[in-house]
């Protein structure tokens, strides 16, 4: 079963950000609205900067005791779950925000030229409509 293509005339131009989806991924009911509202907030409080300086502070206190046990796997085991995993993922998000902004501005921006190019060709079917008006009158008056 195949659905038919829109025409440049009944064509729906759409702009589709990131904040559209939440009601996709979470669902519009009101659990899937508290879902998608925690997650947000909680992903911009640990999203930031600040929170990996001071996920960093966080992990610094245990060096000391990870330095006087001596051994290397518990130097290791400081370095991987403290330091890591918790410096790391703050600095993800917002690298990953960064990302999503700048795809955004792009989608936005290929939006717009995208309407434009719509609206033109939309100028253009007109235009050529009329023309064929034209050319059916001249072969009427001549045939």
């Amino acid at each position: 079963m195949t659905t038919a293509k829109p025409s440049p005339q009944t064509g729906v131009h759409r702009l589709v950000l990131a904040e559209h989806v939440h009601l996709r991924v979470h669902g519009a009911g009101p659990v899937g609205r508290l879902n998608a509202a925690v997650a947000v907030m909680v992903t911009k409080i640990v999203g930031t900067m600040y929170c990996a300086y001071v996920f960093t502070l966080i992990a610094l206190v245990a060096l000391p005791a990870a330095i006087q046990q001596g051994s290397p796997t518990v130097l290791v085991n400081w370095l991987s779950s403290n330091f890591l995993q918790l410096v790391l993922l703050p600095i993800i998000i917002v690298g990953q925000n960064v990302i999503s902004a700048a795809q955004d501005a792009r989608a936005e921006a290929d939006h717009e030229t995208l309407t434009t190019l719509h609206q033109m060709s939309m100028q253009q079917i007109a235009i050529l409509q009329g023309q064929n008006q034209i050319l059916d009158l001249l072969k009427q008056k001549a045939g």
